[in-house]
């Protein structure tokens, strides 16, 4: 386990409040729907040391990368997590929202109603096509969780296809057109409970100019738990404590970003996913190691960096870990103003909003 990020932080960050990262953002800049092509959203590019920005289209990245650089992105994928479905006893609605696989074949689950959730209550989704048993109750209030279905379906992945609903976040009340829109192009390793969403800005055509133009391109996993979406309740920063999440970085996804970055490259970060995965196994000197695992590692200002040099993102919740995340990396200053900014010029914000590219 990769622990809080906390002895990384700088005594200086012991005065920061989560107040500090708060913004005001009209109702009307949340985008309820991605762009209908992806690399045409808007750009913000963002000077962690400056702090000018510019605007740009997000096809135009391809000029802000150099030939030695190395793109990091993760390509977990997003699973149907949302089920409704009834009680099977009672018929009553019942809803599950899947967070996580654990190593014995359970899910850690969000229910609603909670009260209809005891140890040994059954579900029914589907039509009955998958069945649901509370397995326990754990001290944070989610339900483990052990599914059945017929044997016709190989995994629980191929069953959820057909009864599950993509888990958009509730800022979200427009549906999805297409769940394909809240998924990568890169996309693999199916797990995560929400979109790694500044990689939806890539088309597959984009990541070829960049290949071409001699970029380096490594994929690392690490399956989005909603623990790094939910508020931060705590007023001192450092009393916050993330929930664990799976990742995984190869052997040679490791060797070829140290190779990028010895040879005098930047370690370009796509989504803050990755960057907590680069930072987790990062050693003093910057060096990877491929190693799976799972991570709590929570990243604010007056933390040192040791592997990302860059970060392209979106725009976050206010006072969520997100923004603290890139206030790190910006300084909080920096990227406060740049939200104002964006704000002024219309950006849309979070998940299906535009990008920022931190450098």
């Amino acid at each position: 386990m990769i622990e809080n990020a906390t002895i990384e932080n700088s005594r200086a960050a012991c005065d920061l409040k989560t107040e500090d990262f708060s913004y005001d953002l009209p109702k009307e800049l949340i985008a309820q729907h991605p762009t209908e092509q992806r690399d045409a959203c808007r750009l913000m590019c963002l000077g962690k040391e400056s702090g000018k920005t510019s605007h740009h289209i997000f096809s135009e990245i391809i000029d802000m990368l150099r030939p030695e650089d190395i793109l990091v992105v993760n390509s977990s994928k997003v699973i149907p997590a949302r089920l409704l479905g009834v009680s099977e006893k009672t018929g009553s609605p019942m809803e599950l929202l899947l967070l996580r696989a654990h190593p014995d074949g359970c899910w850690e689950t969000l229910v609603r109603p909670g009260k209809r959730a005891k140890e040994g209550a059954t579900f029914l989704f589907g039509d009955g096509l998958l069945r649901a048993e509370v397995t326990a109750v754990l001290e944070s209030g989610n339900r483990l969780v052990r599914f059945s279905y017929p044997g016709t379906f190989a995994n629980i992945y191929e069953v959820l296809d057909q009864v599950g609903n993509m888990p958009l976040p509730p800022y979200i009340t427009e549906k999805l057109k297409d769940k394909e829109s809240y998924q990568t192009v890169y996309a693999k390793q199916e797990g995560s409970a929400a979109a790694p969403t500044a990689g939806l800005h890539f088309t597959r055509e984009l990541l070829d100019r960049i290949r071409e133009k001699g970029v380096g391109y490594a994929e690392v996993m690490l399956h989005v738990g909603l623990g790094t979406f939910r508020p931060v309740k705590v007023e001192n920063v450092q009393e916050h404590e993330m929930h664990a999440e799976h990742f995984l970085i190869t052997d040679e996804a490791a060797a070829e970003i140290n190779r990028r970055r010895a040879a005098g490259g930047r370690i370009v970060a796509v989504g803050t996913t990755s960057c907590r995965v680069l930072e987790s196994v990062a050693d003093e000197n910057g060096m990877l190691r491929g190693m799976s695992g799972e991570t709590r590692i929570f990243i604010y200002p007056g933390y040192r960096f040791k592997a990302v040099d860059a970060l392209i993102t979106n725009f976050h919740l206010p006072e969520s870990t997100l923004i603290m995340l890139i206030s790190a990396l910006a300084g909080r200053e920096n990227v406060l103003a740049a939200y104002e900014e964006a704000v002024k010029e219309q950006y849309r914000f979070f998940s299906f909003g535009d990008a920022m590219l931190i450098v």
